[in-house]
């Protein structure tokens, strides 16, 4: 079964990374790209994770995961190898109605990590659903080569002239306008 694409706003929700190795790295440089609201908790940190979460000031804990960790949080992500403890926390989810990603383990998670392209206000996302990660990385990258560079001073000035304009229908029709011609021009740069 596919993942129903959704953007989530994560403005007032706590996230609970739990692992210190590279793909804990790796999913702490995603997550922080929205959101700095984390805490990680690990046996032990690599020196790439120590000094990400030192650089960010990141609440950590040096310590083992301990049932009731997730409470208070509203996402949690689990970056260890040990499957059994994946799928504990995961069930242990269900009772605090965190959201739950266990990486590379599918059956453990409510949702997954996109590859994703972030430039300014543009964040595109790229799924297969986990059938095939390394092709949604490959493709990110390609679809990042034909972003203009321009794009980020475009975007901002449709966020002036959005936030400047009344709402109705003549803003809906200038706004169309505006970036039906951007995106018209890009096609025959």
């Amino acid at each position: 079964m596919a993942y129903f694409p959704a953007f989530l706003q994560l403005n007032d929700k706590k996230v609970l990374l739990l692992g210190g190795g590279n793909i804990a790295f790796e999913k702490l440089n995603r997550l922080l790209d929205f959101t700095h609201d984390i805490k990680v908790v690990s046996l032990d940190f690599n020196k790439s994770m120590q000094a990400l979460i030192n650089e960010e000031d990141l609440s950590y804990e040096c310590r083992a995961y301990q049932t009731g960790d997730i409470q208070e949080y509203s996402i949690v992500i689990i970056a260890v190898d040990d499957i059994a403890l994946q799928a504990e926390i995961f069930e242990e989810s269900k009772a605090y109605k965190c959201l739950c990603n266990a990486v590379d383990s599918v059956d453990y998670c409510d949702f997954i990590f996109p590859s994703y392209i972030k430039e300014g206000d543009l964040t595109v996302a790229i799924s297969t659903s986990g059938t095939s990660p390394a092709f949604a990385k490959h493709f990110k990258r390609y679809l990042k080569a034909l972003l203009p560079t321009t794009l980020s001073s475009f975007l901002q000035e449709m966020k002036a002239l959005r936030s400047q304009l009344p709402k109705g229908k003549e803003r809906m029709k200038i706004l169309d306008e505006k970036a039906q011609t951007y995106v018209e021009g890009l096609k025959s740069v």
